[in-house]
């Protein structure tokens, strides 16, 4: 099992949403500000720094959640190939806006000292789209070690993990509630899978990238992190179709 066909052929909403990220960590980082590019629920409401909440969704705040996210977007690319960039879109909109909305309701029940301020990155977004890899995803190698059974998307798995573990409650908090995200979009709530955005917006988004058009992955960093994995040396199989 592979993401499909190397490059961002006929994803190119997934190849705007790594850009945004990979420059926008970077950017913070130049600038010394990589730690402070997480939210608070005063940073919000009592200080009005919206500006906070819109970097979040792109930033991450240390290398190598970077090298992991930039791994589990680029692998999820498969979604937009499968269900087009439009639906693509949306689904990515209702993951983003639901799981801030489940973050800050969660900062407001928990009064947790230790969340005053949550880790930054696309986490609604790659969290929810844990939801479809779990259910419409099929395996197609197994294997053993140590009497241990495993399969390919088990790397999936141990990268989504490493990512939610990063930084303990903080990073916890918004892959669990992107879970939920992924949750609610699949049992179609508000009768979100009916939703398709004006044609224009998935124009929009391919002109964005267009400089980079030419890039066949990420990283070779993102890639190399989990270095050689079986699913990277066996064939795609064709999964069921998802979100429908």
């Amino acid at each position: 099992m592979n993401g499909g066909p190397s490059g961002f052929n006929n994803a190119p909403v997934t190849r705007t949403i790594i850009i945004a990220t990979a420059l926008l960590t970077i950017l913070f980082g130049i600038q010394g500000r990589s730690g402070n590019v997480g939210w608070s629920y005063q940073d919000i409401f009592k200080k009005l720094q919206i500006w906070k909440l819109i970097a979040s969704v792109f930033a991450f705040s240390s290398t190598p959640e970077l090298l992991f996210g930039i791994y589990l977007l680029y692998y999820f690319r498969m979604f937009e190939r499968q269900i087009g960039s439009n639906k693509y879109s949306v689904f990515i909109l209702f993951s983003v806006i639901v799981s801030l909305l489940l973050e800050i309701l969660a900062l407001k029940l928990l009064k947790d000292p230790s969340l005053t301020i949550l880790t930054s990155g696309p986490y609604g977004l790659i969290f929810s789209s844990f939801i479809p890899f779990y259910f419409d995803i099929p395996v197609s190698t197994r294997f053993r070690v140590f009497s241990l059974h495993f399969s390919d998307k088990t790397f999936i798995y141990l990268a989504g993990l490493q990512l939610l573990l990063s930084s303990w409650k903080k990073s916890m908090l918004p892959g669990i509630c992107g879970i939920l995200a992924g949750f609610m979009y699949r049992l179609n709530v508000l009768h979100v899978r009916k939703i398709k955005f004006p044609e224009f917006i998935a124009s929009f988004f391919s002109g964005l990238s267009w400089p980079f058009r030419g890039s066949t992955s990420p990283t070779a960093a993102a890639r190399n992190i989990l270095g050689s994995s079986p699913f990277q040396a066996s064939q795609a199989v064709e999964a069921k179709p998802v979100f429908t």
